[in-house]
Order: structure tokens, then C-alpha cells, then sequence
């Protein structure tokens, strides 16, 4: 691990606006129009216009290029733009790159976005259809040939290896999946509004890739979502109570592939998880007892574990137990499991309405929220705080 810092951003952005299109299974519109919305509807949340956004942050996975998107949505001169890599586990570092922006004054008035539609065009669960010839390609060739072809078979080899070394059968990832359904049972802009779980739905659920079931794998969705950052003395001329950023990283482990690090020496943990969990503490001054409310990346049930294990609420092992117990408040809107699979810019949203006061499943007093990026491929993580 490198002896250099993580991000400190010390509380010079905040997150003043979120936005999002319905999240459906066909929206039956292009990714561009989508995209649009979500950044109108985060701008006006902000009491902002398009006049004062001059800079975009979207991933690289996005279809929609920022001078697109400025285009579509009404959005002048760029004085900043940028894009983060590594699909889900780029959600985080968006906000990241935009804070770093406002905080250098690249630019004033910066918005992240991620839209596609995931359900009815390119579904990423399909797995490996046509790879060009890539130094990531040459890595899952190692994997390929024995039927290890889709994200659920990828993250299925890690999950058995952490069942096999605690001891624990598949029913321990249960209680991830019933978490977010229970609260996408009560939030209206759920894909699964009012279908909560049990543990018995659970493990009747059909094998994906063993051991993984149907309940253990996120959404496919389509939709859009967008963040608006600028700087907290600008925030605090804004209608809502800003979202200080309190800290930001990114982090990738040693042997690190993309969701297929076999060669590690440990397949029961994500050590790129622990790398940015130790930034985050580091900059802040918190540690996981200060944390109010939990948005983690929920692609799959058995990395929610591990994250919790990583970012050190629980030992190693012991996850399963700490979700059961209701320990930590944890995808208060029903996570991507639950209300959509937006790469996690919906977590960062949830993040920002469980600071306001607003979310549909408020946690009391919530002030500071830890959100995280996708696991399995270098990621990026967030400490969001209220202001004062």
C-alpha cells in the first residue's frame, strides 16, 4: 500500500442536486435522452440552470460523451470533463474527479451522470459475447475456456472459496438479498416496490452460477442518474442542505483483474476494497462506528460481505451474522438488488436524501453515510457528511 494519503478534500464540495429518470425495464428511449433528463432534473434539484454547469463526469462504459450530453441538455462552455474507468467501480471516483475539480478550480458547477438501458439494450449480466484483442481480454482467457463466461460465474469462484474457508452454506448471503428487497418494498421509485423477501424466498430461488441463486444477482435496468458538485460555501446558497464530501479515494489491489483475480493469494476478501476503506479512514479521522448509514455496491450478495468485512464493521467471516442483526442501516433505498442497477450512482443519491432527511426509509439523525463503488475491479469509495 502506498504511505501517500487519501484524497484530502477536507470538506471543500458538496453534493447539491441528484436527479434520475424513472428506472424501468424499456425505457424506449436512446442513453442521450436519458442521460439529458437526469442531468435537467439533478440541475434543478440544485436550483441550478444549465448555465452554470462547466464541467461532466461520466464513466467510460457511458455511451453518451459530455459534449453530448452539454448539447442535449442546454449546458454551454466546458472548462472540465473527464471519465473514470472500470464500470461499476467507477461510481464514486465521478464525484471524486468532480470535488478534485471544483476544489483546484478546474471548474465551479460539476455533474456526474451514468445512464443506459441495461434491460432492453446491452446487458452486461449476458456476460462475454465478442471481446476485441485487449490486455484485459488476455486476461480472461484464463478463465473462458473453463464456461467462467458471465459476472455471476466470475464472482460464484470467490463467493464458494468464502463459504468453504468460514464454514458458512449459501443461506449466509440471504440476508443481503431480504435487507435491500425490505426497503425496496417501501421506496416508489423501486424497480421492486412492495415486493419484499424472506429468507425462505431466498433459498428457493434458482442456481445462477452456484453459489449463487437468482436473488443473489442485481438488476438489469434501465435509467439514468446524475449528481451535481460544487464548492459547500456555493452549496450553502442552494435550496437543500449540501452533502459535504468529506472524503474520496480509488483503489485497486495487488494482481488485480477485472472481477476474475484468481491468482491472488486470497480469494475471500477484495483487497481493492481495503485499499480505498484505509484513504477514506485515514483522511477523515472516522472509523466504521461513526457511520450513521451503509450504501454499499450490490452486484452480487456475497461482496456486500466481504465490503463490510474490508472496510472493517465486522472480522472476516462474520458479515453474514452483522447484516442479520441490523447492525448498520444498509441500502436504505433497496440498493441495486432492490430499486436499480445504475452502476451505483442511485447509492450516491440515496447517500445525499438520507443526509437531507428525506429518504423514504430515513434512518434518524443520519450525518455521516459511507457509499461504495463496485467490487471485483478497482473501485472508489465516499464519505458523505452533513454540513456543520
Amino acid at each position: 500500500m502506498s504511505a501517500r494519503r487519501g484524497c484530502g478534500l477536507s470538506g471543500a464540495a458538496a453534493v447539491v442536486g441528484i436527479g434520475a429518470t424513472e428506472f424501468s425495464k424499456d425505457s424506449g428511449r436512446s442513453e442521450l435522452a436519458l442521460a439529458a433528463e437526469a442531468v435537467r432534473v439533478a440541475l434543478a434539484d440544485a436550483g441550478l440552470g444549465p448555465g452554470d454547469v462547466d464541467g461532466l463526469v461520466t464513466f467510460t462504459m457511458d455511451t453518451s460523451p459530455e459534449i453530448a450530453v452539454a448539447q442535449a441538455a442546454g449546458i454551454g462552455e466546458l472548462t472540465f470533463f473527464s471519465r473514470i474507468h472500470y464500470g461499476g467501480g467507477a461510481a464514486c471516483a465521478t464525484v471524486q474527479q468532480a470535488a478534485l475539480a471544483v476544489a483546484a478550480g478546474a471548474a465551479e458547477v460539476v455533474v456526474c451522470y451514468r445512464a443506459f438501458n441495461e434491460r432492453s439494450g446491452r446487458r452486461f449480466g449476458a456476460g462475454v459475447q465478442r471481446r476485441e484483442p485487449s490486455a484485459e481480454g488476455v486476461a480472461l482467457g484464463w478463465a473462458l475456456p473453463f464456461g467462467l463466461l458471465t459476472p455471476a460465474s466470475w464472482v460464484a469462484m470467490a463467493a464458494r472459496r468464502y463459504l468453504h474457508t468460514y464454514g458458512l452454506t449459501p443461506e449466509a448471503f440471504g440476508h443481503v438479498a431480504v435487507t435491500g428487497r425490505r426497503h425496496a418494498a417501501t421506496n416508489p421509485a423501486a424497480y421492486f416496490h412492495g415486493r419484499p423477501i424472506t429468507l425462505a424466498d431466498h433459498a428457493a430461488s434458482r442456481w445462477i452460477a452456484e453459489p449463487l441463486r437468482l436473488l443473489d444477482c442485481c438488476q438489469e435496468t434501465d435509467g439514468g442518474q446524475a449528481v451535481v458538485v460544487t464548492s459547500v460555501d456555493r452549496a450553502r446558497t442552494l435550496p437543500h442542505p449540501p452533502a459535504v464530501i468529506v472524503a474520496a479515494a480509488q483503489g485497486a489491489g495487488r494482481a488485480q483483474e477485472q472481477m476474475t483475480s484468481f491468482y491472488r493469494d486470497d480469494l475471500t476478501g477484495l483487497p481493492e476494497a481495503g485499499a480505498v476503506a484505509r484513504q477514506l479512514w485515514r483522511s477523515s479521522g472516522l472509523t466504521p462506528g461513526d457511520i450513521d448509514v451503509g450504501i454499499l455496491y450490490d452486484h452480487f450478495t456475497p461482496f456486500v460481505l466481504m465490503q463490510l468485512e474490508e472496510y472493517g464493521f465486522c472480522a472476516p467471516g462474520e458479515a453474514a451474522g452483522f447484516v442479520a442483526a441490523g447492525a448498520l442501516p444498509l441500502n436504505t433505498h433497496g440498493g441495486q438488488l432492490g430499486e436499480a442497477y445504475l452502476h451505483g450512482m442511485n447509492g450516491i443519491a440515496e447517500a445525499v436524501r438520507q443526509l437531507r432527511g428525506t429518504a423514504v426509509n430515513q434512518v434518524p439523525g443520519a450525518a455521516r453515510v459511507l457509499v461504495t463503488a463496485g467490487s471485483g475491479v478497482p473501485t472508489s469509495g465516499l464519505l458523505l457528511g452533513a454540513d456543520g
